[in-house]
Order: structure tokens, then C-alpha cells, then sequence
């Protein structure tokens, strides 16, 4: 009987290192980053500043036990302190990517300044808009007991702190970094929203796995969604050079007081109007008047011209 302790014959990994080099290099080559390739920003690190954010937002909740009246303000600015230290570095780094390391490192530091102080400015809004959004969740969940349950359990909510986050950033042009973040709650949740995506208050994804938003969509106040809702894009026109166009309005407008049954997908520049309920598995392409009430039997009626 062979020990635990035998290694088995290993591949020449001298041999798959030269190999991971040379096609490390030629793709290097071919994006002008040959000699010192700057450094993205990293994931890790990202995820921390979110946690501390959040920490700092809801520090009786998502901070650390036992703080009282005198030490909880010490608590938040501290945890913000090094958040937007940490954050500064993460923005540096994406600047100094997207230039292409080209752009002085008096000009970098100060763009990354501004960019900081601006994000710092808008976290008491980014708090205000997140307990509209945890408030919107327990008062349309009946299973949920608290409000505090609801900010700790629910998937949604991550992916929303995550999102309110991201926005910010993706507004103040560090859209790398905005992405990134939202694919961290799309990796924890399942949830995935476009840090590009316009969402009003009160705004609440029940349950949540599979949920696509995306870039361009508009979502107004007092809005609920459940698993497995896309508001997506009908098409992908590309240029004459058959390239993607990058940008252009492609996701549904959804307006006020909407709610959107599990499974439905939305696809296009379309506008369901405020009031609107859509049951699940509807396929929507079109928009839809204020108070709508859309099936699936429905839709399926109006396919075959019944």
C-alpha cells in the first residue's frame, strides 16, 4: 500500500512556466504594456473597503459588538478613515491603468483626491437611500421579524449596499473599480446590477438570486423585483467595423411603484409604466401604460392573436 506521504510524477513545470511567459509577454505586446504593466486594482483589498463602509455606515449592526454612545462616532471615523485610505491606493491604481502609466504622479494624486473627497461627501445620501431600501424589504416581506434581520440576511440587501456603492464611484468615472465591486455582490448573491444603472429609493429584490440589471436601465422609487427578473437589452448594434456600440440606451425604463414577478425578462429601451405589476415568466419587449397588469397567459394570448 503506497504512504500518504508519496508525490506522485509532476509535469515539468519549468517547461509550462516559459511556455504562461512567452504568452504572458506577446499579449502584453500586443496592448503596449511590455515594461511594467501597471497594476490593477485589487479584488481582495475592494472587498474589505466595502466591509468597512459598511461598517461605518451601520456600525451598530454590521460594526463589532459592544459599542456605546461614547465610543460608536470614534468606531465610524476610524473605519472610514481606513476606507478611504485603502480606497485612494485602489483609485491611484486605476488611473494610472486607463492612462497607460503616461500621466504624472502630481496629476494622478490630485484627480484621486478629488474623486475621494466627492465620494466621501455622498455617503450620508448613500445612507439615507439604503434604509429606504432596507425599510422597502421589511415592510414587503412578511417573513421578515425586524428590520435588523433584514440588513444582515437578506442577499438583496448586500447586492444593494454593493450597488449604492459602486454607483457613486461609477459616476465619479472610476468605472473599473465600480464594476468590480458589483461583481463582488454578484459573486456573494447571484444578484448582478450594472454600477452603471440608475435606481431610485425604496427599492427591494426579494429573494434575488439570478436578477439581472443592466447598465442603462432606470428603475424608480418604491420598486420590487423577484428572483430571476433581466431587465436587459433586445439588441447589440454594432458599427461599420462590426463593433460593439458601446454605451447606447438598451435596457427597459421602469418607473414608479412597479413590482415584477419571478423568472420575467425585460428586454430593450421600453417603459413599463408606474403602477405596473408583471406576473412571472413574461416576456416583455414592449412598453406598457401606467397600471398595467401583464400574465404569461396573457402574453401568450396576444402571440397567437386570440
Amino acid at each position: 500500500m503506497a504512504s500518504v506521504d508519496s508525490i506522485p510524477h509532476l509535469p515539468p513545470i519549468g517547461a509550462i512556466v516559459n511556455e504562461l511567459r512567452i504568452l504572458r509577454q506577446k499579449s502584453l505586446e500586443h496592448r503596449q504594456r511590455l515594461n511594467n504593466p501597471p497594476k490593477l486594482p485589487s479584488r481582495k483589498v475592494l472587498a474589505k473597503i466595502v466591509d468597512n463602509l459598511s461598517a461605518a455606515l451601520f456600525p451598530n449592526r454590521l460594526g463589532i459588538p459592544g459599542l456605546t454612545d461614547e465610543s460608536i462616532d470614534f468606531f465610524v471615523g476610524h473605519m472610514l478613515d481606513i476606507a478611504l485610505r485603502d480606497l485612494s491606493i485602489e483609485v491611484q491604481r486605476e488611473l494610472y491603468f486607463i492612462s497607460g502609466a503616461k500621466t504624472s504622479g502630481s496629476s494622478i494624486q490630485l484627480q484621486t483626491a478629488g474623486i475621494i473627497t466627492a465620494f466621501a461627501a455622498r455617503l450620508p445620501e448613500i445612507r439615507s437611500f439604503l434604509e429606504s431600501d432596507i425599510h422597502a424589504a421589511y415592510q414587503g416581506d412578511p417573513a421578515a421579524r425586524s428590520i435588523d434581520e433584514v440588513l444582515v440576511c437578506y442577499p438583496g440587501i448586500t447586492a444593494i449596499i454593493h450597488y449604492r456603492l459602486a454607483h457613486e464611484l461609477h459616476k465619479l468615472e472610476t468605472h473599473l473599480i465600480a464594476r468590480m465591486i458589483s461583481e463582488i455582490a454578484h459573486s456573494l448573491t447571484g444578484i448582478e446590477i450594472h454600477p452603471g444603472a440608475q435606481i431610485g429609493g425604496s427599492f427591494f429584490i426579494d429573494h434575488g438570486t439570478g436578477v439581472v440589471i443592466g447598465e442603462t436601465a432606470v428603475i424608480g422609487r418604491n420598486v420590487r423585483l423577484y428572483q430571476a427578473v433581466t431587465l436587459g437589452a433586445k439588441s447589440f448594434p454594432v458599427d461599420e467595423q462590426g463593433t460593439l456600440v458601446k454605451g447606447n440606451l438598451r435596457h427597459p425604463i421602469v418607473e414608479d411603484n412597479v413590482v415584477i414577478y419571478a423568472g420575467t425578462t425585460i428586454l430593450g429601451r421600453i417603459t413599463i409604466g408606474r403602477g405596473s405589476t408583471i406576473g412571472g415568466n413574461v416576456w416583455l419587449t414592449h412598453s406598457i401604460p401606467p397600471n398595467s397588469r401583464i400574465t404569461q397567459a396573457q402574453m401568450h394570448h396576444e402571440k397567437n392573436g386570440a
